[in-house]
């Protein structure tokens, strides 16, 4: 093989390494057009630079992408970058040696941020700007010894270097001197970027058990079958619709924030640590930040962080740290993290009740405590015991099971991997689902949003899909949920409501986004 030949299938390796590192991240849209848009202003840079030998900001451009963006963007803006600016400077064998280097330079980005931070200081991104320009002409370098060089010996490749050193030189000077004029800037801008819009969920709730985990999950996953919610059949126009309702409802919520970033009851009513917490939390499931909803410049951060301090009671607790965790602010804010865990009885439970304790297990994890830790497994050992002979769940765990209890517990049981106990609950919703495809609280009864709503939640962590309508149904779950849901994107607690507070529409829009809890907003 030669050295051609040779090198040319090194740089394909490692072009499809760093483009199939870039696909499998799964970048969202936004970030998409980030990365497209960084990579056509390092090739307009290299272009407009052009009567000036080697000096560009294309280097500083991908090195500044990949610290604030990550690896795999880093390198795509550079290789990208490289690949369109010679549309205009001609295409050659240099062309993947170019697509290489700068993808390199992006790489080098994203060790920065790793190593020193990604609020690097001036001078520091000035001097690793330079030196990602020597590195950019040894990688030149060594494509000319490569490709043109004759018996590739040491001094060959050193007498090609000190014939570029002047240009390598030119190259790292005016990268310090393009990182010292707008570098900063730069960063700022795409931080800014990533903490606003480019947002990580971590799902805490773990995948459904695999077949032939449990008899009983083998049965439930068999009986799905047989009624209809296993496959065949085309859901996917119907889960898309759920999403544009979804985003519709996210916007009704959006218009009804109050000036001091929080939510009331209604539209005008003073903010109030239930609607608020819920609301975030209903943003948060769409996959938007929930705390780049603002009015007059407000988010909902400040309420956040002042019931963080204030909650005192379990269910004040508990939903502050699911909100907490929905809108990536610390759970120890406020000492809450802490009361809430003082707030666990000595039989696991939180104030012997189910209901409490279902949520309990859900702001634990979400507040970022395993499902092996010993507070959650307590809870869920009380929790799983309590479940009735029905398999379904009651507020007391003495009681007749009812929709939202049952709902509530099963997505806690899947979140604390109780996974026998989370399938005979989901079997028991299944059993008790409305004609129209609804739930009713205390079944039988009408259906509403917010029992359909947690439903809905608790099958989709076990594994199911909401979008299946059972024979002799007129709608499915999510069906139903549309069908409550009002012109300007409000939904409705009954058919026969016309109050309905806020805090419906968020939980619903949870359920139409596909997200059940708990889960939790990882800023970069």
């Amino acid at each position: 093989m030669t050295w051609e030949l040779a090198s040319f299938v090194v740089l394909g390796l490692a072009l499809i390494l760093g483009f199939t590192w870039y696909e499998r991240s799964h970048a969202d849209s936004r970030t998409l057009a980030l990365v497209a848009t960084l990579a056509a202003l390092a090739a307009i840079g290299r272009i407009a630079f052009a009567p000036i030998p080697n000096v560009k900001p294309t280097t500083d451009i991908v090195l500044i992408a990949g610290l604030a963006l990550g690896g795999a963007p880093g390198f795509v803006v550079g290789a990208v970058a490289a690949l369109a600016s010679n549309l205009v400077f001609g295409q050659g064998p240099w062309t993947p040696w170019q697509m290489v280097a700068w993808g390199l330079c992006g790489l080098l980005g994203a060790l920065l941020g790793r190593l020193a931070g990604r609020d690097i200081g001036r001078v520091p991104l000035a001097v690793a700007c330079g030196a990602a320009g020597l590195a950019f002409g040894a990688v030149m370098d060594l494509s000319v010894f490569s490709t043109y060089a004759g018996s590739h010996t040491f001094g060959q490749y050193l007498a090609i270097s000190l014939t570029s050193l002047p240009f390598n030189l030119a190259h790292a000077v005016g990268n310090v001197a393009f990182a010292l004029a707008f570098g900063p800037m730069l960063v700022r801008a795409l931080l800014r970027f990533r903490s606003r819009l480019a947002v990580h969920w971590e799902d805490l709730a773990p995948k459904p058990p695999a077949a032939g985990a449990a008899p009983l999950v083998t049965l439930l996953v068999a009986c799905v079958l047989v009624a209809g919610w296993g496959l065949g059949g085309a859901a996917q126009p119907a889960a898309a619709m759920s999403v544009t309702r979804a985003g519709s409802a996210a916007t009704w919520l959006a218009s009804v924030q109050n000036t001091d970033g929080g939510w009331g009851t209604a539209k005008g009513a003073s903010s109030n640590a239930v609607q608020t917490s819920w609301t975030v939390i209903g943003i948060a499931a769409l996959g938007r930040d929930p705390l780049a909803v603002r009015r007059r410049g407000r988010s909902a951060e400040s309420l956040l962080r002042r019931y963080a301090g204030r909650s005192r009671t379990t269910a004040d607790l508990e939903r502050t740290a699911l909100a907490l965790a929905a809108a990536g602010i610390s759970a120890q804010t406020g000492g809450l993290l802490t009361r809430l865990r003082a707030a666990q009885d000595s039989d696991g439970s939180f104030d012997g009740l189910v209901n409490l304790t279902s949520y309990g297990i859900l702001a634990l994890r979400a507040s970022g405590l395993g499902s092996r830790s010993t507070v959650v497994r307590r809870a869920a050992s009380w929790l799983a015991a309590r479940a009735g002979k029905d398999g379904g769940f009651s507020y007391s765990g003495r009681g007749v099971s009812s929709s939202d209890d049952t709902a509530a517990a099963v997505q806690a049981l899947v979140a604390a991997r109780y996974p026998r106990a989370a399938a005979r609950g989901a079997s028991w919703l299944l059993g008790h689902e409305n004609m129209d495809g609804g739930w009713a609280l205390q079944p039988p009864g009408a259906s509403n949003a917010q029992s359909t709503a947690l439903a809905i939640q608790a099958l989709i962590a076990i594994g199911m899909r909401a979008t299946r309508r059972l024979p002799g149904m007129t709608r499915s779950p999510i069906e139903y949920l549309r069908s409550l849901q009002m012109d300007n994107g409000r939904i409705r607690y009954s058919r026969t409501s016309t109050q309905t507070p806020v805090w419906v529409t968020a939980q619903a829009l949870a359920a139409l986004a596909g997200r059940p809890m708990p889960f939790r907003l990882r800023r970069p």
